[in-house]
């Protein structure tokens, strides 16, 4: 094979890699690029975390991935416990919230889905659900999600707690973190390979870089997860943390479940990579707190102008005008209720100089005993397509916002996990705004169902989706990002040119 069909089918991997592999039909001897084609990914891994160690915890999971074309008619889709069994142990000095516990058994649900625009539903209940690894191949893969959700009725993070399970990737940071008295922080690190994972786990506080070893050169086994402590790598305590996640070998999933004593808990997901300019969308409108966290990896300090995209435009919150963020120091600010009453996403833009920073937001509804947590990082705009699963008719918001230029998105609502057939809806969204739109719900529903967002025209968009459930009175809910599902790939056409073999 000659250098330039390698080099063409090496960029062509590269651009496939983040979620799956798209063939090239092209002639293997072709070096003549031409337009590149979007062709849908044929492979697709994602890793749940383990939900709770609470004996009242109810868990929920939704598999689904909408209609593609070009897909064929083969493929499976399968998520499955990590690992047949494991004693939980990790290989850290004994940092997991699961030492000392006797060998696990796999606990069902085991999602099978059949048919790719139909979800599938599956539960569990109780603190010793395993954490699952997902695969997904052909019709199944472009643009796989499955949502995880938890109830837990009492304890530590009582309330609604959702994440997105996520691929693996070997670099992931969450500012929104604590050591803070009242705060049990733990990241979960899952390996899917049949190797084991090094991994070092950096924490930064309001001064730099906190003084740890024991974050080093963590091993996780293959076809394992291991929940770590975050208190156990540190004796500091520190209300606001960024805790980067960096794989020396292999890869793994990475999430963080922030639990606290009074304001409930939710999963903490990765922040998109370090960026000049930042959007975090969805911030409820009766919101009471909002508490933004801010990191650079930078030597350099980034100043960022902080602007409200609102129902009406963009505006600029009193006396939080501007966030200064020393280089290597976490920074966090009080925005208070900062939506007043209203639709609102956060866009953080550079006042001069651009210097890379990773956000997140913690959000709080409710007031007194009845206060509940949910937290929002900086993502990737939609994209092409996003999914978020697990919706129902009256308990889900969706929140979009064109923070540059206007945009025209099609919202579908898929059908029902129990009946129901799908509905699309188009939406415009004006420049600088942030609407929670009258998403369409599936005619006939009944179950839970998916919204997929297609971009249609105009400027990038940014989503979220709030899920509530109010059990007695305290307003549980959680909230996750719409980032593009990069279920489709760019390959180059090409052409066969034998000419090369003469070069």
């Amino acid at each position: 094979m000659n250098r330039t069909t390698l080099s063409l089918l090496a960029g062509t991997a590269a651009l496939a890699a983040v979620t799956g592999f798209a063939t090239l039909s092209s002639p293997q001897a072709a070096t003549t690029a031409g337009t590149a084609a979007e062709l849908p990914v044929e492979r697709t891994s994602l890793l749940c975390p383990e939900p709770s160690t609470s004996e009242v915890a109810e868990t929920s999971y939704t598999s689904f991935t909408p209609v593609t074309r070009n897909t064929g008619n083969d493929g499976k889709a399968e998520l499955k416990a990590a690992a047949e069994e494991s004693d939980g142990q990790s290989q850290s000095q004994g940092q997991s919230k699961n030492k000392g516990k006797s060998k696990k058994k796999p606990v069902k649900p085991v999602l099978t889905p059949k048919e790719p625009g139909t979800p599938v539903t599956g539960d569990t209940s109780g603190g010793d659900a395993p954490a699952l690894v997902g695969t997904a191949e052909g019709k199944f893969a472009p643009g796989w999600t499955v949502q995880e959700t938890t109830e837990v009725a009492a304890g530590a993070g009582r309330g609604l707690q959702g994440v997105n399970c996520s691929a693996p990737d070997t670099e992931f940071w969450f500012p929104g973190a604590s050591t803070a008295a009242d705060r049990t922080d733990y990241v979960h690190l899952t390996n899917p390979d049949d190797s084991a994972a090094v991994v070092d786990i950096e924490l930064y506080g309001k001064d730099g870089a906190l003084d740890s070893t024991l974050g080093e050169g963590i091993t996780v086994a293959p076809h394992s997860s291991d929940p770590i402590l975050l208190s156990t790598l540190t004796e500091e305590k520190q209300e606001d943390l960024t805790v980067h996640v960096n794989v020396r070998s292999g890869r793994v999933g990475a999430a963080v479940q922030a639990l606290d004593d009074k304001l409930g808990g939710d999963w903490l997901a990765a922040s998109t990579d370090p960026s000049g300019s930042l959007v975090l969308p969805g911030i409820p409108k009766d919101a009471t707190a909002v508490r933004l966290v801010a990191y650079t990896p930078s030597d350099s300090d980034a100043d960022l102008k902080v602007r409200l995209a609102s129902p009406s435009g963009l505006i600029t919150p009193a006396g939080n005008e501007t966030l200064h963020v020393k280089g290597g120091m976490t920074t966090a600010v009080d925005l208070g209720d900062v939506t007043r009453g209203e639709a609102g996403s956060l866009v953080l833009t550079p006042t001069d100089d651009s210097v890379p920073v990773v956000a997140a937001l913690r959000v709080v509804r409710g007031k007194g005993a009845d206060q509940e947590t949910a937290f929002i990082p900086a993502t990737r705009p939609v994209g092409t397509r996003a999914t978020v699963a697990d919706n129902s008719a009256k308990g889900s918001t969706l929140s979009l916002t064109a923070p540059t230029r206007t945009a025209t998105v099609k919202v579908t609502a898929s059908a029902g996990s129990e009946g129901g057939e799908a509905v699309s809806k188009t939406f415009t969204i004006k420049a600088g705004t942030t609407q929670n739109v009258e998403a369409p719900t599936p005619t006939g529903l009944k179950g839970t169902f998916a919204l997929t967002v297609e971009h249609v025209s105009g400027g990038p968009v940014y989503g979220a989706r709030t899920l509530a459930a109010t059990e007695d009175g305290v307003p549980g809910f959680t909230i996750q990002t719409l980032p593009d599902d990069r279920g489709m790939v760019a390959v180059p056409e090409a052409d066969e040119d034998l000419s090369v073999l003469q070069k």
